[in-house]
């Protein structure tokens, strides 16, 4: 099941800072959270990141102590037992946790994301088949183009605008669903003509 979570201003911390950490560290950022990395070494990118003031980084092996005042946990580490002992310690404290070596002993995972303007188009298989997930939002993103965020800002505006007009909520859904269909096939005739 996804679920979105609003994640601006709030802290995650990411174990580990090989490939899968930095993967996991740039989603973050782009969610507007604020991120530490916690690792004994890490890429350059993650360095980078750093010293653009985007994320600090803590240059030592994981303690219990890094769950501090965090929202969210990834333990990405290369270390499986380091990994189960941050999910177990990160459960503890009632922490959402990530662990990317075995998504079954967190409570999260992160989907492959695609991303149009306003409209994020997130698909998982629960941490079963990450690969399968990516190839799947690949395919739909050679389905749902660019155009598809100017249709998201248009029926966001009509949204307000029959909010502020007073009508009941039924209503609204109604008359958004149908003028979302109505854009929806328009922007696909298009194509098609211009195929």
């Amino acid at each position: 099941m996804l679920l979105n979570v609003d994640m601006s201003g709030k802290t995650a911390v990411v174990i580990g800072g090989g490939k899968v950490a930095c993967r996991k560290a740039i989603a973050l950022l782009a969610a507007n959270a604020e991120v530490v990395v916690v690792a004994p070494k890490v890429l350059e990118e993650i360095e980078s990141f750093a010293g653009a003031g985007v994320l600090t980084i803590r240059y030592a092996v994981y303690q219990e102590s890094d769950l501090d005042g965090v929202f969210l946990v990834v333990a990405a580490t290369d270390d499986t037992v380091v990994n189960n002992q941050i999910a177990v310690d990160a459960a503890l404290y009632g922490k959402m946790v990530c662990v990317v070596d075995a998504p079954e002993a967190g409570n999260c995972s992160f989907p492959a994301l695609l991303r149009r303007g306003a409209i994020e188009i997130g698909v998982s298989t629960g941490g079963g088949c990450p690969s399968l997930a990516v190839e799947l939002r690949d395919f739909i993103d050679t389905l749902i183009s660019e155009e598809y965020a100017t249709l998201a800002d248009r029926l966001a505006k009509e949204r307000e605008k029959l909010l502020t007009e007073g009508n009941d909520s039924t209503y609204n859904a109604q008359v958004l669903r149908s003028l979302a269909r109505r854009l929806i096939s328009e922007l696909n005739e298009r194509k098609e003509t211009l195929k």
